[in-house]
């Protein structure tokens, strides 16, 4: 079981550069980070788990800057976003940062894809609620096309490219319908999400991961009717607290990487964590 890490890097916490050596020395298989543009002190839409949103939604990183810091000082660790949120970015530049940050690794980059939960912070970036999730079913088309070997074009109705020169290409090659690193979307199970990661998608990224023995069998249906190839769908239960009692259960689900939640903090207790971890 490959073990990976998810963390809210702020700019009160360790640093990417610190958590990136520590995770390639102590043999963990990635680096997984979310990103909020900002957070708009009116909303009306309530924190998922409920309660108060945490401070740290509002200090987050860029990933794509601070995973590339951490590209910088590692060979071997995975390179993550835990998730991007598709929706709020121009697909051109964001087909660019993926493809540069790929190549520059290696070819080490996982683009993890949310639809998102903040009403308030899309509205900012224009998205209308509704339909956000076609806008990221064509923006991810457009990326793709951008990532094709051929100058290759895409019309939607939310987004379109021309056919273009568009270079570096990311490392990782085509693999049935998808294009370009690593994609796994994040979401709630059901038939919507399960169309889309059978469509764009190389697997699902489950938020702590309960109740896949009832969800995995519907996604690998469906991905087979999809035809896609049934050794190659990949499920990434993430932001969970592992204990050995769950990795054998995620083993029995035929699960090959689990991605653990740290704590926003500084670095002697990020450290700590990661002791606690090696020790699972």
């Amino acid at each position: 079981m490959r073990i990976a890490v998810t963390i809210f890097l702020t700019d009160e916490t360790i640093t990417p550069v610190r958590l990136a050596q520590e995770l390639e020395q102590r043999g963990f298989a990635g680096l997984y980070l979310p990103e909020h543009t900002h957070i708009p002190v009116e909303r009306t839409t309530p924190y998922p788990p409920g309660g108060e949103l945490p401070r740290e939604y509002g200090r987050t990183l860029d990933p794509f800057v601070a995973l590339g810091q951490a590209a910088a000082v590692t060979e071997r660790l995975g390179l993550a976003t835990g998730v991007t949120l598709v929706a709020q970015h121009d697909p051109i530049a964001l087909a660019k940062q993926a493809a540069t940050l790929d190549h520059l690794s290696g070819g080490r980059v996982t683009l993890g894809v949310g639809f998102g939960w903040n009403a308030e912070e899309a509205a900012d970036h224009g998205v209308r609620w509704r339909t956000r999730r076609a806008l990221v079913r064509d923006r991810m088309a457009v990326m793709r096309a951008l990532w094709s070997e051929e100058p290759t074009g895409y019309e939607g109705e939310f987004a379109s490219v021309r056919p273009s020169v568009a270079r570096p290409k990311p490392v990782q090659r085509p693999r049935g319908p998808v294009v370009g690193p690593r994609t796994l979307l994040g979401g709630a199970a059901g038939p919507k999400l399960f169309a889309d990661i059978c469509a764009y998608a190389d697997g699902w990224l489950p938020i702590g991961g309960r109740g896949l023995s009832a969800s995995l069998p519907a996604l690998r249906t469906a991905w087979a009717d999809a035809g896609r190839d049934p050794d190659a769908l990949q499920v990434v239960p993430y932001a969970v607290r592992p204990t050995p009692g769950r990795l054998a259960h995620f083993a029995e689900l035929g699960i090959e990487e689990v991605v653990a939640q740290l704590p926003p903090a500084g670095e002697a207790e990020v450290l700590r964590a990661l002791d606690e971890l090696s020790t699972t």
